[in-house]
């Protein structure tokens, strides 16, 4: 079978919901949330949500800190030879910092972190990429510096550009420790008239089914870092309606839901650590791409860095939103299978009228 070379395009429903007002340093006001998905019911949810949240007066969110990662691999003759390269190297971040320059006026190396096996020695280099959610930014960073240790450090061999630190698109404690992407927190407070007029529930029954099913279910299943219902469900909506390299899915959709019962409000928060969005690069051409980042006021000439932080900030509260709605579903019996049929056959209905 040959390789199609004609490129195709594959429709994805996408609708529009909300608005739900965010406040941040960032977004202040009411946000729309596309989201592109083929489960139908995801749409009515979140939008369930931010109605609620809006109604509480809105989310809060707040940007911890942003990076994208790159790690390298690197092998020597003995232990000894590498664990001087990784102690030398620390000193050499105004030398790398120049190098990078020569390629992108936008990539700025952070940190570098190393681990030794052996006489293999993993870099993993952290930068900030500017717009970009910036994969190639930081490949070709690494390319360029990987290339200058090489000839600086001549015991070492060159093994690959990625030595799987990184950890690009799989699952991974480092990401969730030291960070790649955008590290964000939504929180919202509602109370108990709102959750029973919106939610159909109680403070205490979402306190206690995100205790019992994210957090200690999560544990039972042998879930790393990660205690939630599905983030992925929102992430992978909001990713292809954003243009965004979905497959970050994987460790984007590692974060956590904190819950408590605080009076009889309820306090609800996301954390999550590796929201990786960008504003420009690959798939940002696309003419419904563009129109959405518009729609979120993530299209316009700013200073490097705001617009993907913004739409980041978006991405978690559009989390928090289809998290919330669907915690409450859970805690009536039979309501989430019911709400599916009763969607899903609306909408076998609509495609054959």
């Amino acid at each position: 079978m040959r390789w199609q070379k004609q490129e195709q395009i594959a429709a994805i429903p996408m609708r529009v919901v909300g608005p739900v007002k965010i406040i941040s340093t960032e977004v202040t006001g009411d946000v729309p949330l596309p989201l592109a998905t083929l489960e139908s019911p995801l749409w009515p949810s979140t939008h369930r949500g931010a109605r609620v949240c809006t109604q509480a007066g809105g989310i809060r969110a707040t940007l911890l800190d942003e990076r994208m990662t790159r790690s390298v691999l690197v092998e020597a003759d003995a232990v000894a030879d590498v664990h001087h390269v990784a102690q030398d190297i620390q000193q050499q971040k105004e030398a790398l910092q120049a190098v990078i320059s020569e390629s992108s006026r936008f990539a700025r190396l952070l940190a570098i972190h190393s681990q030794i096996v052996g006489s293999l020695l993993y870099l993993r280099f952290e930068l900030l990429t500017g717009d970009a959610a910036g994969h190639n930014m930081a490949t070709l960073a690494s390319d360029r510096m990987l290339a200058w240790i090489l000839t600086r450090y001549p015991k070492l061999r060159y093994v690959s550009i990625s030595g799987n630190v990184c950890a690009d698109k799989k699952v991974s404690a480092v990401n969730g420790l030291l960070g790649r992407g955008k590290n964000v927190v939504a929180e919202v407070t509602i109370s108990a008239e709102l959750c029973q007029q919106f939610l159909k529930t109680t403070p205490a029954k979402i306190v206690d089914l995100n205790i019992k099913k994210n957090l200690i279910g999560s544990i039972v299943s042998g879930g790393l870092r990660t205690a939630n219902a599905h983030f992925a469900n929102m992430l992978l909506g909001f990713y292809l309606a954003t243009g965004q390299d979905v497959a970050n899915i994987v460790e984007g959709s590692q974060g956590m839901v904190y819950a408590d019962k605080r009076g009889e409000d309820l306090y609800f928060s996301v954390t999550l650590p590796n929201l990786i969005v960008g504003a420009v690069g690959n798939g940002k051409t696309l003419t419904f791409v563009q129109e959405n980042l518009r729609l979120l006021g993530c299209h316009e000439k700013r200073e490097p860095g705001y617009n993907a932080r913004r739409l980041a900030i978006i991405a978690a509260a559009a989390v928090l939103c289809g998290e919330l709605s669907l915690l409450a579903a859970q805690t009536q019996p039979g309501e989430l299978m019911r709400s599916h049929l009763k969607l899903e056959r609306k909408s076998k209905e609509s495609r054959r009228g």
